[in-house]
């Protein structure tokens, strides 16, 4: 067949591991055979962010900026132990939060949900969407080791520099320790809580958000009022649609989620987000099964797995061993990238082959062609899964492609 055609690129962001290994797979085996590819290339792996001093990862996001749509490979954040195995010249951060900190975005995940694979949690019939805010908090913290005897100050100044204000965030005194200052800002907020209304109009989903406002009184306090506040700009079409809003404090919201019957969208603040969309993703069978993008306030996309690098199974194929890995949320950054670059060039071809990639991944699954990790949730009568190798599965799935 004649490839399809691409007229702008994607940004192409490369990564780490295991996820770098199937990355490639895909590509030569799904994608490269039908598509005349054309991408900006960014190597986001470790070792080359770390030759770059990480320039290279804030490269990748200003290109996003400029040609609208991007696919993302998992990566490491690199820890003290990473530090040593890579031989790092600084403990360098998130290149996600880099990301979602230029592009100011909100990032949406849903499972990929397929016949014959169960839920952990029984009474989760429909997907739950969950929503991160992307920008600051913990991701775009300052941290410091306080030495004994020190004291630390959360101090404020004006434009001009004369401070404002001294608040004693703790006296070290007799002991040593550690301490943390994180931010953000009312426009962000604003952004996130506009993005998960539309999105949740757009979906026919109602709208629950949750923070710790008794806790951090000032600081989730001004989420919660900014999301109450921007609501009453949707109050009408909610109800005109039978939705609803609601806040509520986060391990309220965690024990409403686990009751529901699925079929909402759950807008977390960025830390929130990050631990509870593993969470929802492993619940619903496999963190493989779960999309994830990032929409920024002015229309960029930024598509990858909701997942990690796959560090055990990248160690195993060092060694030569066989392994099992789930690529299905990988293909389905692809597809999500590629259908959303033909929708904005007016390439149909290009978006329906999107769609149909991700048909036939579904299909391999329910007709019993999966890898290791789904081999225990399936349950279709009359079928007997067959699990099959990292790249075995990426056949089956060319197979019916």
């Amino acid at each position: 067949m004649a490839k399809i055609q691409m007229t702008t690129p994607i940004v192409e962001m490369d990564g780490d591991e295991m996820t770098r290994i199937l990355w490639k797979k895909i590509k030569e085996i799904l994608i490269l055979p039908y598509v005349d590819l054309k991408t900006e290339y960014y190597d986001l792996g470790l070792v080359h962010r770390d030759e770059t001093a990480d320039t290279v990862t804030v490269e990748s996001a200003l290109a996003t900026k400029k040609y609208g749509v991007a696919v993302k490979c998992a990566t490491i954040t690199p820890n003290v132990q990473r530090m040593s195995e890579y031989n790092l010249h600084e403990m360098w951060k998130s290149p996600n939060g880099t990301i979602r900190r230029i592009l100011d975005g909100t990032v949406f995940r849903a499972p990929i949900v397929c016949k014959g694979i169960r839920s952990y949690v029984p009474t989760w019939t429909k997907p739950i969407v969950l929503a991160r805010h992307a920008y600051g908090d913990v991701y775009a913290a300052v941290d410091h080791a306080a030495g004994e005897g020190e004291k630390v100050f959360l101090v404020t100044e004006d434009k001009e520099g004369r401070e404002i204000s001294r608040q004693l965030v703790h006296d070290f005194n007799g002991t040593s320790g550690v301490v943390q200052g994180m931010h953000n800002c009312d426009g962000s907020v604003r952004s996130f809580a506009h993005s998960c209304f539309r999105y949740a109009l757009e979906q026919g989903l109602p709208v629950m958000f949750a923070t710790k406002d008794t806790i951090s009184k000032v600081y989730d306090g001004r989420f919660k009022a900014i999301f109450n506040e921007v609501y009453e700009e949707y109050r009408a079409r909610f109800e005109e649609k039978g939705l609803w809003y609601l806040y509520t404090l986060i391990d309220d919201a965690v024990a409403r989620i686990v009751r529901s019957e699925g079929g909402i969208l759950w807008a977390c603040k960025n830390y929130d987000g990050d631990v509870m969309s593993d969470m929802v993703a492993t619940a619903y069978g496999s963190l493989g099964m779960m999309t994830s993008v990032l929409v920024s306030p002015d229309g960029k996309y930024e598509y990858e797995a909701a997942h990690g690098t796959v560090t055990r199974h990248y160690y195993k194929y060092l060694k030569g061993e066989e392994t099992s890995t789930n690529s299905v949320a990988t293909i389905f950054a692809w597809t999500g990238a590629l259908r959303k670059r033909g929708e904005l060039d007016g390439n149909e071809a290009l978006a329906a082959f999107a769609g149909k990639l991700e048909a036939a991944t579904v299909a391999t699954i329910e007709e019993g062609e999966m890898t290791g990790d789904l081999i225990p949730l399936f349950c279709r009568e009359g079928i007997v899964p067959k699990k099959l190798n990292s790249e075995e599965f990426l056949y089956a799935i060319a197979k019916r492609l």
